[in-house]
This record gives C-alpha cells, sequence and structure tokens, in this order.
C-alpha cells in the first residue's frame, strides 16, 4: 500500500503533465497587472499608519471569536463606515470574503428552500450554495429570461435566493442586476451581489454595481444583501455582508464561519476603516479607464468586450499556451499570471489582465505591446464562451439516464434519426457493458437516415458498472483515450448543421474508474445533454436527484424524456420542479425506424437540437 505521500506526489505529477501544477509566487517589482489592488490602497502611507495605530491600541490580534468577546472598537468602526458608504442600515465583518459567501447563504436558506446560481458565480458562492443544503439551479451566466424560467418553476419551493456576482472575477463583465432585480422582485425572490470587483471601481463614489443598478431603476427591495471584501479595492482584508440591522443580527447569529472564527486582527479593522473614505474619492475611474484603453489597443488583434470594471480577461485558450505568454511578459517587468482550469472551465484558460489606478501610460503601452508579440489566437470569442478545445465549435449532445435500462438507446436512435435529417449525425456509445450491443441496436434503428455509428472505446462482458466490468477483465476505463475519441468523433459536430450523439452506460453518476464519474466527464467538457427517465412510480425521486447532480456540477438538461406509459402527474411535477421541457416517450407497437418517425412527427425537437 503506498503512502499517503507517494499517492500525493502521483496526483502532483498528473497535473503536472496536464500543465496545471500551481507554485506560489510573490508579486515581483514589476509592472502589477495581476493583484486586485485596483486602487493601489494596500500601500497607502494613510492607510498603514491606521492599521498600526489599532494595533498599538487593541493588540495584533483578534483573540476569539467576536460572540466571545474578540475583535475590537475598530470592528464596529469598519463596518459603520462601510454601511454608510453603501447606503445600507448596517454590516457585518468576516475575515475573509470567501467566509463571507459561505456563511451568508446557508444562514438564509436551507432544506426545502432554493437557491438560484449564475453558471459562472465564484467557488466562495456555489461552495455556500451546497452548504445550505437548499435545492440549487444554476442559471446560464447572465440569462435573465433562463433564470426567471426557474424562479416561474419553483411554486412548492420555500424561501427562494439568487446568488451572483456584480462584476465577474475572470471575465469581468457585468451582470445584468436591474433586469435580475425585477424577476426577484416579480417572483418574490432575494438577491444577493456579491460585489467583490465592483466596489470601489463603479457605481457613485465607487458604491458598487449594485448603485449602478439602483440607478438604472431596479427595485431596491429585491436586495437581500451584498458582500464586500477588504482586500480589493479597499486594499486591506477581510469582507462585510451588508444589509438591513435585522439581516446583521441574523447573520452574525447563523453564519458558521462567523460565529466559529477568530474576529479579524486589530489592524485589518483599523485600515478598513480608513479606506473607506480613500475609496469614495472615486479613483475607481481611473482604473477602469486603464482597462478600456488596454481593451481598445488590442482591438486589431483581438476581439475583447468593453470592460464593465478592471478586470480584461485575454484568452488564449490552452493552458500551456497561455502559462509561457505569461512567462514571457514577465520578463519584460509585466506581472500577469495565466488562469487554468480549476479556476475556469477547461479550454479557457487565459490571462487575467487586471488595471489599476496606479498603472502608468507606460507600462499599459508595454503590455499592450508585449501581448501584440505574443502569438494569441486571433479574433476569438470572449473567454466565458469559449468551448472545451476538443469540440471548438458545432453540436454533441448526450443521452444520460436516471438508471439502467430506462430507454437511453432508444432515445439516442430518435434523436439520431432527427439529427440526420438536419446534416450530418454520429452515435457513439464510449463504455459498452454487456453481451447486448448498443451500438449495432443504434445502427439498426438509424438505417435509412444516412446516420453512422461509431464503436466503443472500451467493451467489457460483464452487464456491471464500468469500472466493475472492467476490473473483471484486469482492466481499467481509460478517460484519456475517450477524450481522444470524443475529439476525433467531435469532427461530426464541428461540420455545418452536423451532431454526434453520445450515449452514457447507466445512470449518470456511474464510475468509469473507481474516482472518476461519467458525471465528472461530462462536467469536464460542458457538454449539453438530454435526460433519460421511466414514466412511472419512482421517477420522481429518481429524476430529480439526477438534475441536482447536474446542477452541482453547472449543468442543466435541454430536456426530460419520459419512457413508458403516459404520466400527466409525473410530467406536471417534474416540468414543475425543474423547469426543463418535458417530453414523453410512450410504448411503441414495434421498435423500427418507421415507428420512431412517427413518434418524431409528433414532437418539437429543435429546441433539444439547435446548439
Amino acid at each position: 500500500m503506498s503512502s499517503l505521500d507517494d499517492e500525493l506526489r502521483a496526483g502532483l505529477a498528473a497535473w503536472e503533465a496536464a500543465g496545471l501544477r500551481r507554485e506560489l509566487a510573490p508579486l515581483e517589482r514589476a509592472a502589477d497587472f495581476v493583484s486586485n489592488d485596483y486602487l493601489g490602497l494596500a500601500g497607502d502611507p494613510e492607510i498603514v499608519e491606521a492599521a498600526r495605530a489599532a494595533a498599538a491600541e487593541h493588540g495584533a490580534g483578534g483573540r476569539a471569536s467576536r460572540l466571545l468577546g474578540g475583535g475590537s472598537p475598530a470592528d464596529r468602526a469598519a463596518e459603520r463606515a462601510v454601511a454608510d458608504w453603501l447606503g445600507a442600515q448596517d454590516a457585518l465583518l468576516f475575515p475573509s470574503g470567501y467566509q463571507a459567501n459561505v456563511g451568508l447563504v446557508p444562514a438564509l436558506v436551507g432544506p426545502g428552500d432554493l437557491v438560484l446560481s449564475d453558471a459562472l458565480n465564484h467557488a466562495s458562492l456555489i461552495d455556500g450554495a451546497r452548504l445550505s443544503r437548499a435545492r440549487i439551479a444554476v442559471f446560464d451566466h447572465g440569462d435573465v429570461g433562463h433564470l426567471d424560467a426557474l424562479l416561474a418553476a419553483r411554486s412548492d419551493a420555500g424561501r427562494t435566493l439568487v446568488l451572483t456576482e456584480g462584476i465577474f472575477s475572470m471575465d469581468g463583465d457585468a451582470a445584468p442586476l436591474a433586469a435580475i432585480a425585477e424577476r426577484c422582485a416579480e417572483r418574490g425572490a432575494h438577491l444577493v451581489v456579491d460585489e467583490a470587483h465592483a466596489a470601489g471601481v463603479v457605481g457613485p463614489e465607487g458604491a458598487g454595481s449594485w448603485a449602478v443598478a439602483v440607478a438604472a431603476g431596479a427595485p431596491q427591495g429585491a436586495l437581500a444583501a451584498r458582500v464586500v471584501t477588504g482586500g480589493k479595492a479597499l486594499g486591506v482584508a477581510g469582507a462585510l455582508v451588508v444589509g438591513s440591522h435585522t439581516l446583521r443580527e441574523h447573520v452574525l447569529a447563523r453564519a458558521r464561519s462567523f460565529v466559529f472564527s477568530t474576529a479579524v486582527a486589530p489592524a485589518v479593522a483599523g485600515a478598513l476603516a480608513a479606506a473607506v473614505p480613500r475609496v469614495r474619492g472615486a479613483q475607481g475611474q481611473r482604473a477602469r479607464d486603464r482597462a478600456r484603453g488596454l481593451a481598445q489597443g488590442l482591438a486589431a488583434a483581438l476581439e475583447l468586450p468593453e470592460p464593465a470594471g478592471a478586470i480584461v480577461p485575454v484568452p488564449v485558450g490552452d493552458d500551456r499556451r497561455a502559462v509561457a505568454c505569461a512567462e514571457a511578459l514577465r520578463a519584460r517587468d509585466l506581472e500577469l499570471r495565466a488562469i487554468r482550469p480549476p479556476t475556469v472551465p477547461p479550454g479557457s484558460a487565459r490571462l487575467r489582465v487586471v488595471l489599476h489606478a496606479t498603472n502608468t501610460d507606460e507600462q499599459v503601452e508595454r503590455l499592450i505591446e508585449g501581448l501584440r508579440d505574443h502569438d494569441l489566437p486571433a479574433r476569438i470569442s470572449p473567454p466565458s464562451r469559449i468551448p472545451p478545445p476538443s469540440l471548438s465549435t458545432g453540436h454533441v449532445l448526450v443521452v444520460v439516464g436516471t438508471d439502467t435500462a430506462v430507454g437511453k438507446t432508444v432515445v439516442a436512435a430518435a434523436l439520431l434519426r432527427a439529427a440526420a435529417g438536419r446534416g450530418r449525425a454520429r452515435y457513439w456509445k464510449p463504455v459498452q457493458t454487456g453481451l447486448e450491443d448498443d451500438t449495432e441496436e443504434v445502427r439498426r434503428l438509424a438505417a435509412g437516415s444516412g446516420a453512422t455509428c461509431a464503436e466503443p472505446v472500451h467493451r467489457f462482458a460483464l452487464p456491471a458498472s464500468p469500472h466493475e466490468a472492467a476490473a473483471q477483465e484486469g482492466a481499467t476505463v481509460s478517460v484519456e483515450q475517450i477524450d481522444a475519441a470524443l475529439a476525433e468523433h467531435g469532427s461530426v459536430a464541428r461540420s455545418a448543421s452536423g451532431t454526434l450523439v453520445v450515449e452514457l452506460a447507466g445512470g449518470l453518476l456511474v464510475p468509469w474508474t473507481g474516482g472518476f464519474l461519467q458525471a465528472d466527464w461530462l462536467a469536464r467538457h460542458r457538454l449539453p445533454c438530454v435526460l433519460v427517465a421511466r414514466s412511472g412510480l419512482g421517477t420522481l425521486n429518481h429524476t430529480l436527484l439526477t438534475v441536482e447532480a447536474l446542477a452541482a456540477r453547472g449543468l442543466r438538461p435541454r430536456a426530460l424524456v419520459l419512457v413508458g406509459p403516459p404520466h400527466a402527474s409525473n410530467r406536471q411535477t417534474l416540468a414543475r420542479r425543474t423547469g426543463v421541457a418535458v417530453l414523453e416517450f410512450p410504448p411503441l407497437d414495434r421498435l423500427a425506424p418507421e415507428t420512431l418517425d412517427a413518434w418524431l412527427a409528433g414532437v418539437d425537437l429543435a429546441p433539444v437540437l439547435d446548439p
């Protein structure tokens, strides 16, 4: 048995081979285009002196949780200063932004409630939602229509919380807060806005993205809380949950990351209180102007959207190329970092360029020249929309199931016939277990359509989970080989109107290896899917659990297909609970190409098949 260190070294080697190894690299004395110190206040003499004075008066440490007498009077001074700055009743100081979010969300919602989270939210919001044990649904990034559909479908949920960043930390774009707030007000939901990258940078007196939304007519009653981090524009550390007096009292009693954490050091609180007046001096405009100047300077080489704040994501795509570009710029005394998975989705590696009020014209010009000189992809989409490298364009549709023998193969064959009527179409089942040949069955049912069928990467005789069936034969499932085959078969999807229909084995959470589930592969490549389930007894539990498992990975099925005798109550309940279109696939007299065509004639699959 290998020691833990041996196992960890093997894991690190795998990350190294994938170009994802991390190392701590302190900020050198180069031009800073990487830190979140947007206004350059971290080294401001006045704020440093305020930290020193607070430490001299109240001591070096927070000593205990504030509920056990820890902290100092400087905590309350910082809270009141931030609340006044943002026009709120009150605030509560946490040691970090991560602790604020993982404490706030579970303090507001729990089992029986619903959290709706933007697909590109920060990990702290995602983890807070998971810790709450509320039901989670993910809405497409910035898509108010999708959010509204999920809100409309939640009739039997308890409290509903909508989570979004104001300005997103990786893409630097702004959430459509005014429209989101309107939907929340109309539907009785409550909004939480993470202002980490907006406070101090946008809005009147740098008051953040919510202040901008209110000026645009956003209904203020929709807002439950804002989270403002102290380590970015404020130049210090910590974070504050900002809202009503009642919210503060509730959160300080219910947020575990507050209750069970030692208070911030007095120096932090003292420096925060001193930083607020400086941030209100509207220096954020200079950082935004720098960001816009950079985007305009690169316009001839890259199509970049106008920055909403001070972040300019420069898309690269390939992880190693992103690292190489950052190293080349560092050699020119330009401090940048490559952002790679898992921080961003696979295939969307980028240079996250942060502009500061303190950056000089000369530094920005040198950065523009350095980026122009490096071999960056020309004219590609913004980073959040870069698909995985194996599937750079086109359409893949994965058929997943709640269980084995629910009808995935027949549904896959029907989708294949429908796709073949629109262009090139291919079926592929990566792993086949058992002696029944699903590929051959789909080939029979696709006869005359012009569609093709690819062979599985793995075939195992035992009708069991892929990892067990492989072990029976002394083999293992190779995820790397499956990824390579996906890239190969993706050539169909990359053609005009082409579709690759992929069928997984058994249920969604079936393991391919001991530590890698089919769902992990689906999430790795962000592949669209259709969920197949039985129509009758037991389907509500199995289907809703599977939808939640998809949502936890940021995925949402394009449709649910219920196979079996029509069941109106189950169909209506699933449509209402998930907000996903539900199709019924009733029993056929016989399974044949013509009977599949008869079913296809009565359904509209355009929303399912269109990329």
